[in-house]
């Protein structure tokens, strides 16, 4: 019987550099060569300046951009934004600018009847207007960013169809400020968005509901596909609003007045400081504090009148401490 023998596959040797191949410049001919690399694909000698090699492929990274060459400061990177959470999508679209003429502003207006856009316009408008009332407000950034999430994970869920958007957005600046350890009164969200006291009481307790509710229902979600829920992504319940949280308003003795009465009371006392005093009577009309309440707070003002006013606010003549009433 004839026998076959299976030829065994080669080996090939492993990769070694060939030390003994030099680059050479053609007209200096130094040893070792003087190369220099201004260009990411160029080879040039440095002695004398000679291309030894172009064309070459670029092995940099990619991480590069164009701002230095940009006319209108938009940093165009090449490789492109980082993915916002806050949106829908893969967010991979072109976006063409409006105000052109001709086919451009044809490209734009076809654009913009797509429908994969749409879906983030509407967040896009709340995301705005929650910036505008965050800014209005004097607050920090991660205020408005943390709003923006939460109206998010509403919009997401589709909840509170019968509400209005001014509603869910005051809700969620209200809950935003307290999470992020700036807590504000219902009646300072009231003086920025407009959205009642009681309407925003409400939404805000619905949203609180809400919002705990998504936390067990992924928690049971990770359970059933028998991973482990992540906890960091949780909503955190807040908790009422003490008279200590609010540092701006507490000043001494005068930690347990409403924060309201305090900025009437001290009205109704500048303005008899600087020879133009209103009753509280007047002041109660805009401030929306009774009379009595005002004087109430102002007495705790005028027992500490002497470390309360700077007297460089009276010097010249700008202020007299007699003109304030007992009481």
């Amino acid at each position: 019987m004839a026998t076959s023998t299976l030829a065994k596959p080669e080996v090939a040797a492993p990769w070694k550099k060939n030390l003994s191949a030099h680059l050479v410049c053609p007209e200096c001919k130094e040893d070792p060569p003087n190369l220099e690399f201004p260009d990411s694909h160029e080879t040039v000698c440095g002695s004398c300046g000679l291309v030894l090699a172009d064309r070459e492929i670029d092995l940099h990274s990619e991480w590069r951009t164009f701002s230095n060459d940009d006319q209108n400061n938009d940093d165009p990177s090449r490789v492109g934004d980082a993915s916002n959470p806050l949106l829908n999508g893969a967010q991979l679209e072109t976006s063409i600018a409006s105000g052109g003429s001709g086919r451009a502003r044809d490209l734009y207006r076809a654009q913009n009847k797509q429908s994969g856009e749409k879906a983030n316009k509407a967040l896009l408008a709340a995301y705005k207007e929650i910036g505008a009332l965050c800014d209005g407000f004097n607050i920090q950034k991660t205020v408005a960013d943390t709003a923006k999430y939460l109206f998010k994970m509403v919009d997401d869920a589709k909840a509170f169809k019968g509400k209005s958007q001014e509603v869910i957005i005051a809700g969620c600046i209200f809950i935003a400020c307290r999470q992020c350890k700036v807590p504000r009164t219902f009646t300072e969200i009231f003086a920025v968005t407009k959205v009642t006291r009681k309407e925003i009481g409400r939404i805000y307790k619905a949203l609180e509901k809400f919002f705990t509710t998504q936390n067990v229902e992924r928690h049971n979600a990770a359970l059933e596909n028998g991973e482990t829920h992540d906890s960091a992504g949780d909503y955190n319940a807040t908790t009422s609003t003490k008279p200590s949280d609010l540092p701006r308003y507490r000043h001494g003795r005068f930690g347990r007045t409403f924060p309201l009465s305090i900025v009437a009371a001290c009205i109704y006392m500048a303005s008899f400081l600087m020879g133009h005093g209103k009753s509280a009577k007047e002041i109660s009309q805009v401030a929306h504090v009774s009379d009595g309440t005002i004087r109430g707070a102002y007495k705790q003002l005028y027992a500490e009148r002497e470390r309360l006013v700077d007297p460089e606010w009276i010097k010249g003549g700008k202020g007299d401490m007699g003109k304030l009433p007992v009481s």
